[in-house]
């Protein structure tokens, strides 16, 4: 086996030095473009593809050129640039493993592809979005992607560009255990890429082929795939590829029985990872060999085993100081820009409202001067008065207007930013729970390897192995609990984007008990002394409603807010038996769904009883309240075609009902 080993790296290192040759010369060739040019729209797509050749073997130089044609591109107001900037900066992030940044970065150049009708360019990112999230095991996110991106160049007829989204489909289909269907992508994928001459999706092809004849018990078959993967991963330097194809054809001789080979191919996977810099790569293959060496050579194996931790604080930290602070120095670089373009926009939006303004009252007076004009041949003087008379009436009613105006906006901001209090501190304390375990779960897993260094140092192996076993437990809670942190943020995100007015078929239980929790916490995060019973009655077979979540959510957590500060002033002066209590229940009811929200504080006196849906109506006191919740609590159900009406009863407490209909879901579930 030495001997075909040594055969096949006869046979590719001289296509490997020519490829990499080739490789530092279209670099080379970059740099020296960059030299000698002025600062222009060249200049950009110079940067951009120095960065497209550095993502693979070197992050650092991808994001210092990524960074700087992005810089380049918004100055000179260069949306192509722009976009691509973004788009290699998204790609290599994802591949040093920092995939959230990732698609931050992705979804920016997306809506710039969007807005500027950059059709090749929003194929390419949606497949990125497709692979960020396979990275991250939504698989049917990933396939929603891939197929957008695909369906879009076959539209465009660029059947050339539709390759990455076929050869991605055929990695997921088999991340999903549906090998036909990865199989048929996989196999369309590598004839047009022998047809266009893609020599960038070979290799990861060739993987995917390579593992899908493995998974078939093919063994020969797979190997075969590998080692072509791993011929055509050399000829432009694709290490992160490579390093792939050497450990699977490792893992192979090791299921063998072949340990001289399966170490010669995890060592090549080793150094390519190295290459790519891959923080992910190194620490999966540091963990193989290590695993390798175990019984036959602990400290090699130590050794190796402290290369993938190191690796994998090289996920979070991108491994040193300057890549830290380039990010840092892009975070503020892209919030000035933000700033920036948030400034122009209220600028040219104030801009507007002026030239509106100036035009209308130039109208307004045109009318005058003409009516005047007409009045003036009958009498003159009458005209005279009249048009004094008129100009202080309107002196007046525009000052009465403005203050109106300015006053209404305060107030309606005013309730905005109240709302959002108890939003964010809601959020905060849903999401402390699992940062606590994560950071728990750390401190004891560092504590654990200190322990596994000085039991494998005492070269009792038996209890290292045992405190291995407690560290990949820790690991798996703080996934689990990293992920809940993650799902919480999603979710929140969802409710607090600026609501687009479209309706969608929502299950209101949940959403009902999101904002129910959401204002609790909102108002323990206020007043740690404050505590109330929540009591949930949730019709399990309730429709969906066809409603616009973000305007109905308002609606929940202003009448949450109510209940709980009715108690809570209840709760204040009443005695100690006293025990505050909020009540949601739902069920259907015919053609609708009801909603109702019950305290048992202090109810409603009868006499303003009439008046709590009025606009600018409160009973709280001066600077509590704006008395614009429930007003527009009112309007936006009746924008649903609902109903919301108040039961109470005073001393007792009060009880709100929304009535929403759901007759055009009822088939839904």
């Amino acid at each position: 086996m030495k001997k075909i080993a040594g055969l096949f790296l006869l046979c590719f290192l001289s296509q490997q030095a020519f490829a990499q040759s080739n490789h530092q010369s279209i670099i080379d060739s970059l740099k020296q473009e960059l030299s000698i040019s002025n600062i222009d729209t060249t200049t950009v797509l110079s940067m951009v593809e120095l960065a497209d050749q550095y993502k693979f073997s070197n992050v650092d130089s991808a994001l210092f050129y990524g960074q700087k044609a992005l810089e380049v591109s918004r100055k000179l107001k260069f949306y192509e640039g722009e976009y691509r900037s973004l788009f290699i900066l998204g790609y290599t992030l994802s591949m040093a493993g920092n995939s959230s940044r990732a698609l931050e970065l992705e979804l920016k150049a997306l809506r710039i592809t969007e807005k500027y009708n950059f059709m090749i360019g929003s194929g390419q990112i949606l497949n990125r979005l497709g692979i960020i999230y396979r990275s991250a095991g939504d698989f049917s996110s990933a396939l929603l992607y891939h197929k957008q991106s695909l369906q879009l160049f076959k539209s465009t007829r660029n059947y050339e560009m539709a390759i990455p989204a076929e050869v991605y489909l055929g990695m997921t289909y088999r991340a999903l255990n549906e090998p036909d269907s990865a199989l048929v992508y996989s196999l369309r994928a590598d004839k047009k890429i022998k047809q266009y001459g893609d020599e960038t999706m070979s290799c990861p092809n060739l993987i995917t082929l390579g593992r899908i004849q493995l998974d078939k018990g093919n063994v020969k078959t797979a190997l075969n795939y590998f080692q072509q993967a791993l011929s055509d991963g050399y000829l432009i330097d694709q290490y992160f590829f490579t390093s792939t194809a050497n450990l699977e054809i490792a893992e192979i001789y090791q299921q063998a029985g072949q340990r001289d080979s399966c170490i010669y191919y995890a060592q090549r996977a080793l150094d390519d990872a190295q290459k790519n810099g891959s923080g992910l790569s190194i620490a999966r293959v540091s963990i193989f060999l290590s695993s390798l060496y175990e019984k036959n050579n602990p400290k090699l194996a130590l050794s190796y085993h402290k290369m993938a931790v190191a690796a994998l604080e090289k996920i979070n930290e991108l491994d040193n100081l300057n890549a830290i602070q380039n990010l840092m120095a892009f975070d503020e670089e892209e919030r000035q820009f933000e700033m920036a373009t948030t400034q122009a926009a209220y600028q040219n939006q104030v801009r507007q409202y002026a030239l509106l303004t100036g035009l209308g009252m130039f109208l307004l007076i045109a009318f005058f001067l003409y009516r005047n004009n007409k009045q003036k041949q009958n009498a003159n003087a009458l005209l005279h008065h009249q048009k004094e008379e008129v100009n202080t009436q309107k002196l007046k009613a525009e000052k009465a207007l403005s203050e109106l105006k300015s006053t209404q906006a305060q107030l309606i901001q005013s309730e905005k930013m109240a709302s959002l209090g108890e939003l964010t501190a809601g959020i905060a304390h849903e999401i402390q729970n699992p940062l606590n375990f994560v950071n728990n779960f750390s401190e004891v897993s560092m504590e654990l390897v200190d322990e596994m260094e000085t039991e494998l140092a005492n070269g009792d192996k038996e209890q290292a192995i045992a405190i291995a076993g407690d560290i990949k437990q820790n690991l798996q809670k703080i996934s689990h609990h990293g992920k809940r942190a993650d799902f919480i943020v999603k979710g929140m995100l969802q409710h607090s984007r600026t609501s687009t007015g479209e309706k969608q078929a929502t299950n209101i239980n949940t959403l009902a008990d999101e904002f129910l929790k959401l204002s609790y916490h909102g108002l323990r995060a206020k007043d740690k002394s404050f505590n109330a019973e929540l009591v949930t009655s949730f019709d399990p077979d309730l429709p969906k409603v066809n409603i616009v979540q973000q305007d109905i959510g308002r609606v929940l957590l202003n009448l949450f807010n109510n209940a709980f500060y009715a108690v809570n002033q209840k709760q204040k002066a009443a005695a100690k038996d006293y025990k505050p209590t909020v009540e949601i229940s739902t069920m259907s009811i015919g053609a609708f769904i009801e909603i109702r929200v019950k305290d048992n504080g202090n109810g409603i006196p009868e006499g303003i009883k009439d008046k709590i849906m009025q606009p600018f109506f409160t009973t709280k006191p001066t600077g509590e309240g704006t008395g614009l919740g429930l007003s527009l609590s009112y309007d936006i159900i009746k924008a649903h075609g609902g109903e919301i009406k108040v039961e109470t009863k005073e001393g007792e407490g009060s009880k709100f009902i929304i009535l929403l209909p759901h007759s055009e879901n009822k088939n839904e579930k």
